[in-house]
């Protein structure tokens, strides 16, 4: 079973670099799905409110034989969800069907700047955090805009801000805002739902080193210092997609790489969804 490395954050805690999301994975399917997840060697797991498998992911977890301890667990609070009173309401029924005491990463999942209740929201996930209640308060889909509002507003740093990355979206400018503060970058949709492993240049790296060119784009995201959560519904490729800590990509690839960014999002646009 692979060792998977850890990134320190903020605060202290520390999160595996690579985890397992549930995204899209429908609640009946989310207990198998983890469950295989937990056997192939992940131990962070990033579910969200409005996925709807919250009770899916709890299950496993909870058949998994797996000490609380050996676990890291992200949820999200949706966007219908934000401001301080209802974020707190939110929280406790994540909480509830997850069947957990505590949740390690809790996340802001869209700043929805029409809405401006995300400074609101993050008083109540100073709060919770100050309580115990999550081990860590983070964001998600925040630009550096709402980084720095959030940095006016309070002097609780985001502990991480998972957005969308993959070589055809790296986010310089924004991975350069987390290195100045401080946050983690963490990667959705890390594989780009699979439109870039095709790409001439990702299946030449794979073929020279005996990998899938999934599996080199999650060791680039590695190599870079990301925190990665791949998705399947399938064993065979939830264990390919831990078995990227036996090999590394030279400077010259990495460099290579890097010339495919090309601005291209699969997901919404964070200053626009509200």
């Amino acid at each position: 079973m692979p060792t998977v490395p850890t990134v320190t954050l903020n605060n202290g805690v520390t999160i595996p670099q690579l985890g397992f999301g549930v995204f899209q994975v429908p609640d009946d399917e989310t207990t198998t799905a983890v469950a295989a997840a937990l056997e192939a060697g992940y131990r962070s797991i990033d579910t969200a409110a409005v996925y709807g498998n919250e009770a899916g992911v709890g299950r496993a977890l909870a058949e998994s034989g797996l000490t609380r301890e050996e676990l890291f667990v992200t949820t999200k609070l949706w966007n219908a969800d934000q401001g301080y009173d209802a974020t707190l309401a939110a929280f406790d029924a994540s909480l509830a069907k997850l069947g957990l005491d505590h949740i390690d990463l809790y996340l802001i999942h869209w700043p929805t700047p029409a809405r401006d209740l995300y400074a609101d929201t993050w008083r109540a996930l100073e709060k919770l955090r100050a309580d115990g209640r999550i081990r860590a308060a983070g964001v998600s889909n925040f630009q550096p805009a709402h980084l720095r509002h959030l940095r006016q507003e309070s002097s609780l740093v985001p502990a991480v801000n998972q957005v969308e990355l993959h070589p055809g979206l790296q986010q310089s400018e924004l991975r350069a805002v987390h290195a100045e503060y401080g946050i983690a970058t963490e990667a959705w949709s890390p594989l780009a739902q699979g439109a870039l492993l095709d790409d001439q240049l990702l299946v030449s790296l794979a073929e020279r080193y005996g990998k899938s060119p999934a599996q080199v784009v999650l060791r680039w995201h590695l190599q870079l210092g990301n925190v990665v959560i791949p998705k399947s519904v399938t064993p065979a490729r939830i264990r390919q997609n831990i078995d990227v800590f036996d090999f590394a990509l030279s400077t010259a690839d990495m460099d290579a790489i890097a010339g495919l960014d090309r601005d291209m999002r699969t997901g919404p646009d964070p200053d626009t969804l509200n």
